[in-house]
């Protein structure tokens, strides 16, 4: 964790860890009084960090913000601060406990001071919890900026994000460390894992974890792709043979995603998210209302009625979505209009060239697609904002609900469409090959190279503003140029558009690569390069994240086990279609369909069956984790034995250590 160091104003020298960047034309006094309260001390109701003014760059201009510090803390702070936000770390006994500072000896790796016990990127996830639990006290206003109200014991930094009077919060990058990570992540090719710990170290569990499963359905669709190139190679215009390969798809969208869990729990243990509680979450920035009483925190705060917010989702975001849902159909309509004057073309004259001109219609809709993918995802971050969600778990799955509808139905209505209106295979074939593999290159153009380059002309106008000064090193930029450059660089806007982008793959290779077998292979390909582009990306182009100790995927966990139900249905109804099956029911087309839907149900149930068999948690990790509950209990009991008898005292009385209290009971 080694960095230039810089001098608060109080002469501690200090790593820098947080950069905090105020708009520029924030008022003295509101730039002072936010610096005493990050310096105060956490008796006073302040963060107790260091934090200094970054110094002007080298020929400094008068259009640079002034307003950047650079924050960070000791290591007795951050020990204490590791035991507020319930970090978890490896006990003695090779168990995954919270941290406290009581014991902190007992835990593994924790040597002297335990200047080495945290990685940066928990330092920096703990310095962002204290600035984020700094609180108003008897402030009614941010000093200087009486537009800007304040409530006692509301959150004081999303208050000024809200307001724009506070710009961002990020935290720097460890340039020795992040050599290392990308020579060993993207910067060499290799056939072995990615270095899941060291990115879990460097960004955190939740980035470690969408890198966990995008290597998982990477390895997971090896089998798929293995069977499906000799069913390419072989039985191309035989769809009779494709029955097989649909049952396959049954069974594996079920047990990949099932497998994934449990995978998914080992590495959470191992990093020690599994059994970690989440933080009571504070409102989102954006939150607005009339000032009224909180029945949980007892304190002032905004309040929006919960029936005003259903009246905007169901009376103006729900018709806007169902709207967009048949722009997309009739755009889907276009394409099929388009499609048959491309064929009467090449009825009428079938030449290489007419032959070429079958495939334009369908790029031109994959490009269409993705555009409408695009404007469609700004449409809905605004809806979903103005819906007034109060806290970010709830914005974050409305807006997960729409993006998910709409691109699903965007991506597949047309391959639904030309299976069971139209009951063109060829067809189907054509276009779900030419749909996967036009965005497959619109996804990696956008998502890498063009950030990339727009990254490079940033970097080369600093580097160019350094050699002019003739202070440029060994390639290596001074701290204030550095913090500027990284000021610069794009946000990571987080994992939705990766998992998104996952999400519209697997049910491409779930859903009808029965019909185009070779969909599981192109997948594999994309996804070895999306390992190295968003690697890439991750180190070279956006700003680094803060760390998020994430437990699993989250939502788009759900979201792949529904598309693996409709996989089932779809599958079953192309199996149902199929000669070779229609030839055992000749003169009953009903009974065919009442066989096809009993069987579809009878999977459904053994899918079920299957999801309840196999436990999301192995049996090793479960008993570790029921170990460690017994444990607490019975410290729990004797805490309370012990004030038992002459001394006794009333539960609301009882100290307990900080591992107990999250482990007690709630009533």
């Amino acid at each position: 964790m080694q960095r230039g160091s810089s001098v608060d104003s109080s002469g501690s020298r200090f790593t820098p860890l947080v950069v905090v960047e105020l708009a520029s034309n924030t008022k003295e006094e509101a730039v002072a009084w936010l610096l005493s309260r990050i310096r105060d001390q956490q008796q006073n109701g302040g963060a107790e960090l260091f934090v200094e003014q970054l110094g002007p760059g080298i020929d400094a201009q008068e259009k640079e913000n002034p307003n950047i510090f650079l924050v960070g803390a000791s290591w007795q702070r951050l020990l204490s601060g590791a035991e507020d936000v319930g970090l978890f770390k490896e006990y003695s006994d090779g168990s995954m406990r919270g941290f406290t500072r009581a014991n902190k000896h007992n835990f593994k790796d924790f040597n002297g001071d335990g200047d080495d016990f945290l990685s940066m990127a928990e330092c920096q996830y703990i310095i962002k919890h204290e600035l984020e639990t700094l609180r108003a006290k008897d402030e009614t206003h941010v000093p200087g900026h009486s537009q800007a109200k304040l409530y006692p014991g509301k959150s004081i930094i999303r208050r000024l994000l809200s307001k724009g009077i506070l710009v961002q919060i990020f935290p720097l990058h460890e340039k020795e460390e992040l050599k290392k990570l990308s020579f060993s992540w993207y910067k060499k090719v290799k056939l072995s894992l990615q270095p899941l710990d060291d990115i879990r170290h460097y960004y955190g569990e939740g980035q470690a974890l969408y890198f966990g499963f995008l290597e998982y359905f990477t390895f997971a669709l090896v089998p798929m792709a293995l069977i499906g190139v000799p069913y390419y190679l072989f039985d191309w215009e035989d769809y009779d043979k494709y029955v097989v390969f649909a049952v396959f798809n049954l069974i594996w969208c079920t047990v990949i995603l099932e497998l994934w869990k449990r995978f998914s729990a080992s590495l959470a243990y191992r990093w020690g998210t599994l059994s970690r509680k989440k933080a009571f979450e504070e409102p989102r920035p954006g939150f607005h209302g009339v000032l009224g009483f909180n029945p949980v925190t007892g304190r002032e705060e905004p309040v929006y009625p919960t029936a005003k917010r259903h009246l905007r989702i169901y009376l103006v975001s729900l018709p806007f979505v169902l709207l967009c849902l048949y722009l997309s159909l009739y755009v889907m309509m276009i394409y099929f209009h388009m499609e048959g004057w491309a064929l009467t073309i090449h009825d009428e004259d079938p030449t290489f060239w007419t032959g070429i001109l079958l495939f334009i219609p369908s790029i031109i809709y994959a490009v269409v697609i993705e555009i409408m993918n695009l404007i469609y995802r700004y449409a809905a971050e605004f809806l979903t904002e103005w819906e007034n969600h109060r806290l970010e778990s709830s914005y974050q799955n409305h807006l997960v609900l729409k993006v998910l509808v709409f691109n699903f139905f965007n991506c597949f209505a047309s391959l639904f469409y030309i299976a069971f209106v139209m009951q063109d295979m060829v067809l189907l074939r054509q276009s779900l090959a030419t749909l996967l593999i036009t965005s497959q290159i619109l996804n990696q153009f956008m998502e890498a190279f063009l950030p990339y380059w727009l990254q490079r002309r940033r970097n080369k106008k600093v580097i160019r503003k350094v050699q002019k000064q003739k202070t440029l090193e060994e390639k290596e930029l001074p701290l204030e140029e550095q913090v500027r450059l990284e000021a610069d660089m794009s946000t990571y806007l987080g994992t939705f558009d990766d998992y998104l982008e996952l999400f519209l793959l697997f049910g491409y290779v779930s859903l009808f690569s029965c019909v185009y077998p070779l969909a599981a292979v192109l997948v594999v390909l994309n996804n070895i390069t999306e390992v190295y582009s968003d690697a890439f990306k991750m180190c070279r182009v956006f700003k680094r994240p803060f760390s998020d100790p994430a437990a699993n995927i989250g939502v788009w966990q759900l979201a792949f086990e529904a598309m693996s139900v409709i996989a089932v249905v779809t599958n079953c109804a192309l199996i149902g279609m199929s000669p070779q099956v229609k030839a055992y029911f000749p003169d009953s087309e009903t009974q065919l369909i009442l066989w096809t839907v009993a069987i579809e149900h009878g999977l459904l149930a053994f899918k079920f069956i299957l999801t309840f068999l196999i436990p999301d948690v192995p049996k090793h990790i479960q008993i570790k984790l029921s170990r460690l509950e017994f444990e607490s209990l019975e410290a729990l009991k004797k805490k309370r034995q012990l004030h038992g008898g002459k001394c006794w005292k009333p539960w609301s009385s009882v100290r307990l250590s900080s591992e107990e209290e999250r482990r007690a009971p709630r009533y």
